[in-house]
């Protein structure tokens, strides 16, 4: 055994004695641990706290800082144990024959915290001697249930434990000589209590003479049902998103462990108007919102015995809706990816209702798909379910992912009649080529696109159009190569585009935007439309990605998804807006098929208006981060310098034209561009990062676009990179089907270069 071991066997000895007195004591140090996979360990930790709302204090993240740009190994090991075991309700010292003995940490000093009703999260230090990389397991006699048991004993059994062993830690230890691992503790009830818990790494590693337990005392505050009052921008009742944290930072209620309508990997809860949230007494901040229109507010107020109701009165900087866009998010889930992936169920209609009510979204598109689809199927009914509450609507339909014809590029499908592809009741019998998905779609009258378009579509560099070859090796608009050249029935019989639009906002913009730019130039008219893939790519909150669509009557879902396929819409984080878009005073966005038509070469007027809201001060971790990293849509991406200013861009096949400055304070402004168009070309309006208009296209002599032959020919090199990539994803029964779709798709591209006559 090595000295070191011997030191630290001594001191976790010298630390037993004390805690046998009745007071924890400091834990020992380790002095014989490799830095760097302890940094890597530690920051693991640092990541959990903050996933599960208890987040390091400002000190303790400075030396875990420090720690990390330590040059010496004996100062970054000395850093990290002063910043983490103060948080130990526990130390653990594995023994080099795997027995496990257990002392009181700091944090176990005294009457340790707790909260009626709710989880509090605490550190164990681990010594690990023996390398053991098994699970570390905790238990007491006062959290294991029991059945049928008498009423005193039940009694006795007031707390839960659970040691985190989700992401981003692993179930087992590392065999790190040290390491960190958080555990959680439940308290049913308010008032002094005590627990016996011990620890182990399996059967048989307890040491002997109950040296893997210790006697803790804890004292938990009382909860009260505190009312909130959530009135809107004119005094009505409405629901909004709260984050709640104590003094100390502690989100409220407690992440872990919560149940539908709140979720556990998100900080916010929603809460309409006097409904209630559990807290001890004590002083709070709460952080409220409603979406992007909306101003975030921070407020501090009191939980107590009074039981007074604490109203907030929430502002907006802008309401689309009074101009007739209204928001909807057209790829959000009910259940994987973040939240209930096992079991598959996931939440009900009413929990996605309260997070589309709570973040003001209008429109919610909630796509059942592979792993939950036998149990979320129920609730597809053709409409609008029964939960919405006009405005705002939900409605389930479907995402091609995880079955069918998913390789080749996961389907956002709204609008549908039937859910179930024929020839089963499930999700195992489906198309493997898309074309043979959006053919059925279709024939049902649904507006059908890609989902997450950038996925496997990754070009290098940031200016558009880009002429680099995408990989095609991804689940995003791959395939969409392919079927945009083709046109298939709809409900009447007559043909119509295979794609109606691509989703937008949720993978980075330049790989979403450059493959439409491509597309757009070689004369096709895809539509756009923005998603957030909530809980998947995005857990944050649903409708961090928006399509704004303009409907003259009421709203409803039908007419909102038509909206969609004729362009009459923006795509926006909600952020920014570009509304009422307006060529030559005569056309509106998404009016009589974007379409405009000129004699000959002239000057176009373009006009729209606009709105942004910036914060005054840059956010440098917004600005500065890597396109092909999230968020991927947010207007601080486009902020200039300092400054609160971004450009607006017109866009004339995909290259930016013109632009003016303009300055994001939320105040609404008029713009207007003049420029002269001297061939068929397609004309939107932008502020990249963050929003973009659907396209009017301006027929010349009733030439068709054909924008760039270089951009043909990109398309043409697409689709043979697509076939190489996605063929044998296609079944053999739909092989002969795959080869005349691409085929056909080559054979347009081909036509549409011999049209190409500018590069």
């Amino acid at each position: 055994m090595s000295k070191s071991r011997v030191v630290s066997l001594v001191a976790l000895c010298v630390a037993l004695i004390v805690a046998s007195r009745g007071r924890a004591a400091e834990l020992p140090q380790v002095t014989d641990v490799a830095v760097q996979p302890l940094r890597v360990q530690v920051s693991r930790v640092v990541e959990t706290l903050d996933q599960l709302g208890a987040p390091l204090d400002a000190a303790a993240r400075a030396k875990i800082d420090d720690a990390a740009k330590s040059t010496d190994d004996a100062e970054a090991r000395k850093l990290i144990q002063q910043a983490l075991d103060p948080l130990c309700l526990m130390g653990v010292m594995i023994s080099p024959e795997s027995r496990v003995k257990v002392a009181p940490g700091p944090a176990a000093d005294g009457l340790v915290t707790l909260d009626q009703g709710g989880w509090r999260t605490f550190l164990i230090k681990v010594h690990n001697t023996a390398g053991v990389t098994a699970p570390l397991r905790a238990n007491s006699p006062q959290a294991q249930p029991l059945r049928n048991a008498p009423a005193d004993q039940v009694a006795d059994r007031w707390m839960d434990l659970d040691v985190f062993t989700g992401r981003p830690l692993s179930p087992q230890l590392s065999g790190l000589e040290l390491e960190y691992r958080v555990i959680q503790v439940y308290s049913r009830d308010a008032g002094k209590r005590s627990a016996v818990i011990a620890l182990d790494v399996g059967q048989g590693t307890q040491d002997l003479g109950f040296r893997n337990d210790v006697t803790i005392h804890f004292d938990a505050r009382a909860a009260q049902p505190t009312t909130f009052r959530v009135l809107d921008e004119h005094g009505k009742p409405t629901t909004a998103s709260f984050v709640i944290r104590d003094a100390q930072g502690h989100v409220y209620p407690a992440q872990s462990k919560r149940l539908e309508p709140d979720f556990a990997f998100q900080p916010q809860i929603y809460r309409a108007d006097g409904e209630t949230v559990l807290l001890p007494t004590g002083e709070y901040t709460a952080e409220v919102s409603r979406g992007p229109e909306y101003l975030t507010q921070t407020r501090k107020f009191f939980a107590g015995s009074k039981r007074e109701a604490v109203v907030f009165e929430l502002e907006r900087w802008v309401d689309p809706s009074l101009r007739g866009w209204w928001s909807g998010d057209h790829h959000i889930h009910a259940a994987g990816c973040a939240h209930y992936q096992q079991p598959t169920e996931g939440v009900a209609p009413a929990a996605m209702m309260r997070h589309c009510l709570g973040e003001d979204l209008k429109i919610g598109a909630n796509l059942t798909w592979g792993p939950c689809f036998d149990y979320q199927k129920q609730f597809f009914t053709g409409h609008v379910d029964k939960v919405s509450q006009w405005p705002y609507l939900l409605r389930y339909d479907i995402e091609v992912s995880g079955f069918g014809s998913h390789r080749a590029g996961h389907l956002c499908l709204l609008r549908l009649k039937d859910q179930i592809y024929p020839g089963g009741d499930s999700k195992n019998h489906w198309p493997t080529l898309c074309l043979n998905t959006l053919k059925w779609a279709k024939a049902q009258g649904a507006v059908v696109g890609p989902a997450h378009s950038g996925w496997g579509l990754a070009v290098p560099g940031d200016t558009l159009p880009i002429y680099a070859d995408p990989p095609f090796n991804g689940i995003g608009a791959n395939e969409y190569i392919v079927d945009v050249t083709h046109e298939l029935p709809g409900p009447d019989g007559k043909l119509q585009p295979a794609v109606d639009f691509m989703s937008m906002c949720d993978t980075p913009y330049t790989w979403e935007l450059n493959m439409w730019y491509h597309t757009l130039n070689a004369g096709f008219r895809t539509r756009i439309s923005g998603e957030t893939d909530f809980p998947c790519i995005y857990g944050e909150r649903v409708g961090l990605g928006r399509a704004y669509v303009k409907l003259d009557g009421k709203l409803n879902y039908d007419d909102w998804c038509e909206g969609i396929r004729n362009g009459r819409a923006y795509v926006s984080d909600g952020r920014s807006h570009l509304m009422d878009m307006r060529v030559n005073n005569q056309l509106d966005l998404g009016t009589h098929g974007s379409e405009l038509r000129l004699d000959h070469p002239d000057v176009i007027n373009v006009m729209a208006t606009v709105c942004a809201l910036l914060p005054e001060r840059p956010n440098p971790d917004l600005s500065h981060t890597p396109i092909n990293q999230k968020p991927y849509w947010h207007l601080e991406r486009a902020r200039i310098e300092d400054s609160r200013d971004v450009w607006v861009e017109l866009v004339i096949n995909g290259k930016a034209v013109d632009a003016t400055r303009f300055k994001a304070d939320g105040v609404e402004r008029d713009i207007e561009f003049n420029t002269r168009i001297d061939r068929s070309s397609w004309v939107a309006l932008r502020i990249l990062g963050s929003i973009h208009t659907n396209p009017v296209f301006i027929l010349v002599n009733d030439k068709p676009i054909r924008a760039s032959k270089q951009s043909a020919e990109w398309c043409l090199r697409g689709v043979e990179k697509c076939w190489r990539e996605k063929k044998k994803f296609y079944d053999a029964d739909e092989m002969d089907d795959a080869i005349k779709a691409y085929d056909h798709a080559r054979a347009v591209y081909r036509k549409i270069i011999e049209e190409s006559d500018v590069e």
